[in-house]
């Protein structure tokens, strides 16, 4: 019978975005409904606990590698990245040297008036 409530535990994915007491009620609930002794109950719980963190981790390491493949994918820079670079200013700033500047290519600016005519 514990074995059975397993198996259908097993395949809720809601209990592994239940916290704690969400948990701890959803034990309590299926204990009732399965006449449960308290030692199966906290079986049960325990569980479910145990199912919803191993759960939890899953997902979270699964977002993590899509997001981490998504960014590169748009080669945009990491957080390793910008901390090298805050380094480097920082180290700039203390040596007391100015960073070479880059050269701006002055706009050109549309030319409003009248145009001449060519005879």
């Amino acid at each position: 019978m514990l074995e059975s409530l397993k198996q259908k535990i097993d395949k809720g994915v809601d209990y592994a975005f239940m916290t704690t007491e969400k948990v701890a009620k959803a034990a309590k609930d299926l204990a009732r409904e399965h006449n449960l002794t308290k030692e199966e109950a906290r079986k049960v719980m325990d569980y479910l606990v145990q199912k919803s963190d191993e759960t939890r981790k899953n997902l979270e390491a699964n977002v993590h590698e899509l997001v981490k493949a998504a960014l590169e994918k748009l080669n945009a820079p990491v957080r390793a990245d910008m901390k090298k670079l805050e380094e480097r200013i920082k180290k700039l700033e203390a040596s007391g040297k100015t960073p070479v500047k880059s050269k701006v290519i002055a706009e050109k600016k549309p030319v409003t008036g009248k145009k001449k005519r060519v005879k």
